[in-house]
């Protein structure tokens, strides 16, 4: 129940914000869009949790929500499969846009020499085999395909005002899903009451901001994948 709570106050955020940016640029919203994207996120954390405990633990006797996921996954392809969404659009595509490695190559190079450094600095103790597998997997192709895909592209939708920044387009949108992706970790409700991690928000939303660069440039979540899961990875390996 407190999962269930929880993501209904993240919607609400969604909902408020979204909508107080829709009265202030009237024309340039789609609020249909926007239920959309409201929708998404219901639909990927009902997923993620199983239907908030409902649907049985198919995969019991594990350290990490692989069914969770597995089935977050499995919607989000659905969705992306969708004619109003299209996997290519979803930039669930393995092509590059012309020209983008150049730039997003050595972005992607940084990325992964900035956790490296931290897993050097910070080393954690080992982990199972089963941490591995799963941080080497799953968090990329659940979350980028979600985030930087569907979610994305309903909120880019959503929200049509575009500014040009680092050579890509940015949408409203792609800044409300970086914060959702933050809150998704960062907000909780729990022993009756709402809770906020500041360093969470800033420790996934902020990355999630060079995700969706990404993304934007190679219209493709081939590098924003790699890159998730490597840092997630890393310092288990090192």
């Amino acid at each position: 129940m407190d999962g269930f709570i929880g993501i209904l106050g993240v919607v609400a955020l969604l909902v408020v914000v979204g909508g107080a940016f829709g009265l202030l640029l009237p024309g340039k919203t789609s609020w249909l869009w926007l239920l959309a994207a409201v929708g998404l996120v219901l639909v990927n954390d009902a997923m993620l949790t199983r239907a908030w405990g409902l649907i049985p633990d198919l995969i019991p006797h594990t350290d990490w929500n692989w069914q969770g996921k597995v089935m977050a996954l499995a919607v989000t392809l659905a969705v992306a499969s969708l004619p109003m969404f299209g996997w290519k659009r979803s930039a669930l595509t393995l092509t590059q846009a012309p020209g983008s490695w150049r730039t997003a190559l050595p972005v992607t190079a940084a990325y992964a020499g900035l956790f490296l450094a931290m897993a050097l600095i910070f080393p954690n103790e080992s982990a199972s085999k089963e941490t591995i597998a799963f941080q080497l997997t799953m968090p990329g192709f659940e979350e980028e395909p979600f985030y930087r895909g569907v979610l994305l592209l309903a909120l880019a939708r959503a929200f049509s005002g575009r500014m040009r920044f680092l050579g890509v387009d940015w949408s409203l949108g792609a800044i409300l899903s970086c914060a959702l992706f933050g809150l998704a970790h960062a907000f909780s409700f729990s022993d009756g009451a709402f809770s906020f991690d500041p360093m969470t928000m800033a420790l996934t939303g902020l990355p999630s901001l060079i995700g969706v660069w990404l993304v934007l440039r190679t219209r493709s979540l081939l590098l924003p994948i790699v890159m998730h899961n490597f840092g997630n990875a890393i310092m288990l390996l090192v």
